[in-house]
């Protein structure tokens, strides 16, 4: 019987309630009067249930889903404004044990280059990362107890804070590994990592059973149960997602948004990122050979509504997806996004050579960090490498009040402006420096705190003359 406070999966990701959902959903998809009711309802930015949701996301009237679209535009600027936070993904490992059927790192696959970075490697890697601009990393490891403990992992994120390289830095280090006990979260904790990250991939259990044949993943309870054992653990900043493609989008749709529900009840403050990945083809993964795979359409209509449903959690698009796609969800709900992204183990320092395949999947977006970064200055947006929250200890409910409020703004605005600064004086091609020059001027008027303005602007100045890391 579905119970959001439980704690048992099947209970708060109860299969009769996605599927009444879902039901319900179908049943209004034409429903005017709801759908109206619903839209207003949602500009007070609170929120909407995972039935309420669905409903729009099934919606089929035109003129509602172009309400939809422009209403997840305006939470996005509300809350959010123009800031894209930027960030790149390193995978330390690719040893594992488990099964899965969607993804190449699974045990039987014998054409797969296995890696593992030893620590020289990964200061190698970090200074290259540096080198570009970057200042926030997911760790991300394939589930091997033997190749990938806890340990190697806690070693691996402090040889990362301890790198050092010209102004460059690592301030936030994000960690996407197999769920695991309460006693390691803890660890991970106390390792001064950001936000802990999994994936759920699909919400259906017998979906998930499926897709998940050996392993430990294939513990569908264990793994679903994993950010509560992580906020059990001290971990207040959990990411969660599915893998688009897999199952029926419409009931991982529900169960993503019952999960968010869950943690907001039974934990006091639900997730801090929401991320959407589609499949991708990777080394002997073919997408064709899953019949769930969405399109494009039905991608930004998910984004929308996401935005329209949880407005204080971020949204994560990878580079698993295109340049036109991404520039399509950036405006809908899309608040972070990976750049110059290497899905091998490594591949930073010194590119992989073809027929030394490591990578996950294959990237969409090839594009420099500098190309991505003028990208989005040219479309408007302030691409940001702040880490402030994470490092001021406003996190967890503290940080998701902020955001409630709209009082974030107070500090996400002037940060993202810094650190943007940073970029330019140390990274940037002098077409990029020169518009994100004309970006920051045009932006500094818009901070609405006065007395934030005029620290802003003198630390701006500070920045040029050649110092870093100034935080609100």
């Amino acid at each position: 019987m579905y119970n959001c406070k439980s704690k048992i999966a099947t209970e708060f990701i109860d299969d009769q309630e996605v599927l009444d959902t879902l039901a319900f959903a179908q049943q209004n998809k034409s429903n005017r009067e709801l759908i109206d009711s619903l839209i207003e309802r949602a500009r007070d930015c609170k929120g909407l249930t995972h039935r309420e949701a669905a409903v729009l996301l099934e919606c089929d009237l035109e003129d509602e889903n172009e309400k939809m679209m422009s209403l997840a535009k305006e939470i996005k600027q509300k809350l959010y404004g123009n800031r894209i936070v930027m960030f790149a993904p390193l995978y330390l490992s690719n040893y594992c044990i488990n099964g899965c059927v969607y993804c190449p790192y699974h045990f039987k696959n014998k054409n797969i280059s296995r890696k593992k970075l030893s620590q020289e490697d990964i200061a190698r890697e970090v200074t290259a990362l540096q080198d570009m601009g970057h200042k926030r990393l997911a760790l991300e490891t394939g589930e091997d107890p033997v190749n990938n403990p806890i340990e190697y992992v806690l070693e691996s994120i402090k040889t990362i804070y301890g790198i050092k390289h010209k102004n460059g830095a690592i301030r936030r280090v994000n960690v996407n590994i197999a769920a695991t006990t309460v006693e390691n979260y803890r660890k991970l904790k106390d390792a001064g990592i950001g936000t802990y990250i999994l994936f759920q991939e699909t919400y259906n259990k017998k979906a998930y059973e499926e897709l998940h044949p050996t392993g430990p993943k294939k513990d569908y309870a264990y793994h679903t149960e994993a950010m509560d054992r992580a906020m059990e653990g001290g971990i207040d900043d959990v990411g969660v997602g599915v893998l688009f493609g897999l199952n029926m989008y419409r009931y991982d749709f529900v169960g993503l948004l019952m999960h968010a529900e869950h943690l907001e009840a039974a934990m006091g403050v639900g997730p801090h990122t929401i991320s959407v990945p589609r499949i991708r083809p990777a080394d002997d993964i073919d997408p064709e050979n899953f019949s769930n795979a969405i399109s494009d359409d039905i991608f930004a209509k998910i984004v929308t509504v996401l935005r329209i449903a949880v407005p204080y959690t971020g949204m994560i698009v990878s580079t698993r997806e295109s340049q036109k796609t991404r520039e399509r969800v950036l405006e809908l709900g899309i608040s972070q996004i990976s750049g110059a992204s290497c899905t091998s183990v490594g591949g930073y320092y010194e590119k992989e050579a073809e027929d030394d395949n490591s990578a996950q999947f294959d990237v969409n977006d090839s594009r420099t960090l500098d190309e991505v970064v003028n990208w989005l200055l040219t479309l408007g947006y302030i691409p940001s490498f702040c880490t402030a929250c994470y490092r001021e200890g406003r996190t967890g409910d503290r940080f998701m009040s902020l955001v409630k409020t709209g009082q974030i703004a107070n500090c996400c605005q002037p940060n993202a402006l810094m650190t943007l600064k940073e970029y330019l004086e140390d990274y940037a091609s002098a077409d990029t420096k020169a518009k994100g020059e004309i970006v920051i001027a045009n932006e500094i008027p818009r901070i609405t705190n006065e007395k934030v303005r005029k620290i802003a602007i003198e630390h701006l100045t500070e920045l040029n003359a050649g110092k870093r890391d100034f935080r609100f």
